[in-house]
């Protein structure tokens, strides 16, 4: 960028010298010599400005889409790492006009922003240098009109900048609004919406349309004032330049040399007007920008700073450990310490205990869990069951680090999750999620998605494990076709089975499966069923589970209820012991 700034302050230079070399062959063609020599140096001047001044703008550009590119990475890096909480309450269609709109409007104010800001107002000075060096009368007239075009720019800009913002708000509710739609693309058309969600986009871009009207509005007075004004500053300086050349003042020549540096001069006054509007734009699409930059993200180094906060619960965990469902879980061998056995041949399984755990969503929401405490094993098969809202789901989620207990500490292997670094404790984690999202892209892509090194080998034996191979066979391009937006082209049973596959391939030493299986028919779920027990003599399985199938085979079954831990044992037992579970087990879980 100061490249390109110092090639058009080079070019702008040379068209300095221009009015002084007209100056000089009018002054010798009137004195009736040879003018040659001036009009070739003149050529020359008028050729190499150009061509300085086109390169320099060139080269702005290329920076301007270097800024741009290096913003967008940067937005994309910092969106990939927000904080679950953080995305639900922000809307998409927002964070993407951010990454996508206002950085675009970046790559159109940096080069004329810098360019003003340099070359503009330094030409501008030379010029009226230059100016006062041919006539100090019509420089006082000319720095008049200039000291108008600021109190004019100064009223104009902030407007702009304003009008601008909330211009780019606009847009980014328009982006919202149309994710919306088509996030829920099947249910607006069986819905018979079409014609209603059509009216609230038009809504969205008639708003658009308006703020944007607004900003054009200032940006065009802003532009037209500096115009008349110069037309204004042109005029007195003709008729005060006319009558000093008429008095004899002024010769003829220094009155043409004045005219066109003020013709020189116009411009880079509109330059310097411009710039000054696009900087403000630029400023509304960058505090924008910023604002996502703001955004709370997760740190993956943040195990030293979150143990400076728990330092003085750790120094006691042990004794606390040795009281907190002390019979159902086995000491955790030293080995387990580190989640880098994730990589190995046969990983260890994972144990999980949640201690006195309450969370709530968010502040003055109910909270989901009250005092939750449970205690999971080293390998086998743990289903969690309950009524809807009883907070199963969101066992899940605290032990993926999605959210943060608000009191107690969810465990793994001993350790409190926060204590572990983020790309560790998630790598020793498999998870398929109830809604089983499937991305944009190949089923390979899909499938590994956080198993880039997986091969064929590996491929093969999940795609057999999760049943879908004789799905892979009958696609037209394999495990390379294309499965469209959210896995449009799949069923949801083998969105599900993606799903699972995916948390195989990635060799878990925690399987988590939040009713992985629900969409599934009857003998693609036993099939599965058997895949699951398999699973769970080499690692550690949690499930969410509706089915009585599931439940019947889990080793232990955990009964949630209104966010507390009602009861843990077998299925016998607990259809011996608990009320609940039983009525359960007769009608929510029989039914599914």
């Amino acid at each position: 960028m100061l490249a390109g700034v110092l090639l058009g302050l080079l070019g702008s230079l040379l068209g300095l010298a221009q009015p002084m070399a007209a100056k000089r062959v009018m002054d010798t063609m009137g004195q009736g010599q040879p003018a040659a020599g001036p009009m070739v140096t003149l050529s020359l001047l008028v050729v190499a400005g150009g061509l300085l001044a086109g390169l320099g703008h060139y080269v702005l550009n290329w920076s301007a889409e270097s800024v741009v590119r290096t913003a967008r990475c940067r937005l994309a890096d910092r969106l990939l790492r927000l904080r679950v909480p953080v995305v639900e309450r922000t809307e998409p269609g927002d964070l993407i006009a951010r990454v996508t709109s206002d950085t675009a409007l970046l790559r159109q104010s940096a080069p004329q922003a810098v360019s003003a800001a340099v070359t503009g107002t330094l030409v501008t000075v030379a010029t009226v240098v230059m100016m006062g060096l041919l006539d100090p009368v019509l420089l006082c007239v000319t720095l008049a009109v200039i000291a108008l075009v600021g109190v004019l720019v100064a009223f104009v800009s902030p407007r702009i900048g304003r009008a601008t913002r909330h211009t780019q708000e606009a847009v980014g509710l328009m982006g919202a609004a149309l994710e919306r739609v088509l996030g829920a693309f099947r249910t607006v058309k069986a819905s018979g919406a079409e014609q209603r969600e059509a009216e609230a986009l038009h809504r969205a871009a008639e708003h658009a349309r308006r703020t944007g009207v607004r900003a054009a509005a200032w940006e065009a007075v802003s532009s037209t004032l500096s115009a008349v004004v110069i037309q204004v500053c042109f005029l007195a300086v003709l008729g005060v330049g006319g009558a000093r050349v008429t008095s004899g003042a002024i010769g003829v020549s220094t009155l043409v040399a004045f005219l066109l540096y003020l013709f020189a001069l116009a411009p880079r006054i509109g330059q310097v007007v411009e710039g000054i509007g696009q900087l403000q734009i630029g400023s509304a699409a960058a505090a924008r920008i910023r604002e996502a930059e703001e955004l709370e993200i997760e740190e993956l180094g943040e195990a030293e700073r979150e143990g400076g906060r728990a330092g003085g619960r750790e120094a006691s965990f042990e004794a606390e450990e040795a009281t907190v469902m002390k019979p159902d879980l086995p000491p955790a061998p030293q080995e387990r310490g580190s989640l880098l056995a994730t990589r190995e041949r046969h990983p260890l399984p994972a144990t999980v205990t949640f201690d006195q755990v309450r969370f709530a969503y968010r502040p003055g929401l109910p909270h989901v869990h009250h005092q939750v405490s449970f205690a999971v094993p080293g390998g086998g098969l743990t289903a969690i069951v309950g009524p809807s809202g009883a907070g199963k789901t969101t066992v899940f989620s605290l032990i993926e680090r999605f959210y943060e207990p608000e009191g107690g500490r969810v465990l793994l292997d001993g350790r409190d999750v926060r204590q572990w670094p983020l790309a560790e404790l998630r790598a020793a984690i498999g998870y398929a999620e109830q809604d089983t999202p499937v991305l944009a892209g190949s089923l390979r892509d899909n499938l590994t998605l956080g198993s880039a090194d997986a091969g064929d080998a590996q491929l093969a034996q999940v795609l057999h494990q999760a049943r879908l191979d004789t799905v892979a066979d009958q696609l037209p391009h394999g495990l390379d076709t294309h499965v469209g937006h959210r896995g449009s082209r799949l069923s949801g049973g083998e969105r599900q089975r993606v799903a699972i596959a995916r948390a195989l391939l990635r060799r878990p030493r925690l399987l988590l499966l939040d009713e992985a299986t629900s969409q599934l028919d009857a003998a693609n779920e036993a099939a599965l069923r058997e895949t699951i027990t398999e699973a769970a003599h080499r690692t550690t399985v949690l499930v969410v589970a509706h089915r009585l199938s599931t439940v019947t085979t889990a080793d232990r079954i955990v009964v949630m209820e209104a966010g507390r831990v009602r009861a843990v044992g077998t299925h016998t037992e607990l259809m011996r012991n608990d009320a609940l579970y039983g009525e359960l087990a007769r009608t929510q879980l029989m039914n599914h």
